[in-house]
């Protein structure tokens, strides 16, 4: 493989990251308009919104068996584009079936997207032989940043639905496809591989037995933790910042963007991190700041140090997600592809679970005690750390060759 093809396929996977930032956040921030429009009543609204998650675990579990015949990068040719149009059909109906279709669409194929996207970036990272896995998640976090401002933009001008998704998709999809062009596999993926050939039986023994699920868990428990907290601030912190820290209407909005501007430029650093400390190090550092944003919440007098401590959990999150894709693809050499997708799964389980284990929390005990459940959980990454190492394995650091040492 060539640096030049090295470098666009990296390119053309972080343009993929972040039209799929676009565009869930171009429809979870449009949830009120989605539900006057099709008159959604507030008890189904959550079935609704858990169907999404849920479709999109099946998603993922259907990609690891799809991958086993074709290249992740055709299932993200065709799962980004089906993304778009069901994003656009939500603008487009005026049924109740109408948007259950286009929701079920878009789990579906949001689950596959996601999947055969960290399939690439972990196969991309072996191939570069350093850290790079943090930087793709950097392009979702700025596709997340642009597709909320252009719901607000939406939403300030009463556009409709309809008229909010069309020109986006209109741009983002020719650009996805013309970028599809560029996917690239590194060394060593799995499917269909480089030279046509079918994943050979050291992958399937890889798995034979549960043995992948059990040595797998850590990392699941790790993503589902972290799905947690991330989604207690975009959840809660709007009403944790009125209700009990006493803020304006106005100033509640703030801490959400603090902490999105914060999970990007920690992560654009991210992986300069982990080259220079070793993942282990990082994620051990990321949880305690995390914790400690959490615990900063909790006991905060007043909305300002509540931003402190979401600005804390912006910069302590954002590299637990994207590592713990990158220590799967290292703990399963093999067999990337199947751990990712299993993966990935937990990345909904913990979206799940997170926001209505808060709110019942908040409810029954208080919303400042509900905010130390996410900070525990989080610490007890700091015990499953080690399956991000060994300490030694320093990408960039003199302990692993890049295999292409001059790729930019």
């Amino acid at each position: 493989m060539t640096d030049a093809g090295l470098r666009h396929g990296r390119a053309s996977l972080g343009l993929s990251f972040g039209v799929q930032g676009v565009a869930f956040a171009l429809l979870v921030t449009r949830i009120p308009a989605i539900q006057d429009q099709y008159g959604i009543s507030d008890g189904l609204l959550p079935v609704f919104l858990a169907a999404v998650p849920i479709l999109a675990g099946a998603g993922s579990v259907a990609t690891e068996k799809v991958v086993a015949r074709v290249r992740p990068s055709i299932v993200l040719r065709w799962a980004q584009p089906l993304v778009l149009l069901a994003l656009l059909g939500v603008g487009a109906g005026r049924e109740m079936w109408h948007v259950a279709v286009a929701l079920g669409v878009f789990g579906l194929a949001v689950g596959a997207l996601d999947a055969s996207m960290n399939m690439l970036g972990v196969s991309l990272q072996r191939a570069y032989g350093r850290s790079i896995m943090t930087g793709f998640h950097a392009a979702y976090s700025l596709g997340g940043i642009a597709g909320a401002s252009l719901a607000w933009a939406g939403a300030r001008w009463e556009l409709s639905l309809l008229a909010s998704y069309l020109p986006v998709v209109a741009v983002l999809l020719p650009v996805a496809l013309i970028g599809s062009r560029w996917y690239t596999e590194g060394e060593g993926a799995e499917g269909k591989r480089p030279d046509g050939a079918e994943a050979g039986a050291g992958a399937g023994s890889e798995s034979a037995g549960g043995a992948l699920w059990f040595k797998l868990l850590p990392l699941c428990l790790i993503m589902t933790f972290a799905y947690i907290g991330d989604s207690t601030v975009s959840n809660w912190s709007a009403k944790y910042l009125q209700d009990v820290l006493g803020s304006s209407e106005q100033l509640a909005t703030v801490p959400y963007n603090l902490y999105m501007v914060t999970t990007l430029l920690g992560r654009a650093v991210g992986d300069l991190g982990v080259r220079r400390f070793g993942a282990v190090a990082v994620v051990r550092g990321g949880s305690l700041l995390a914790a400690g944003g959490f615990a900063v919440v909790a006991v905060a007098p007043g909305a300002w140090v509540g931003m402190l401590g979401f600005t804390m959990l912006g910069f302590g999150l954002c590299v637990i997600v994207p590592q713990t894709f990158a220590a799967a693809g290292r703990m399963f050499p093999g067999n990337s592809d199947a751990a990712v997708a299993r993966l990935n799964i937990f990345n909904y389980v913990g979206f799940l679970v997170g926001s209505p284990l808060v709110g019942a929390l908040g409810d029954a005990w208080s919303y400042r005690g509900a905010m130390l459940v996410p900070m525990v959980l989080v610490l007890a990454t700091l015990v499953y750390a080690r399956a991000f190492g060994p300490e030694t394995a320093r990408y960039g650091g003199g302990h692993e060759r890049p295999r292409t040492a001059d790729v930019g």
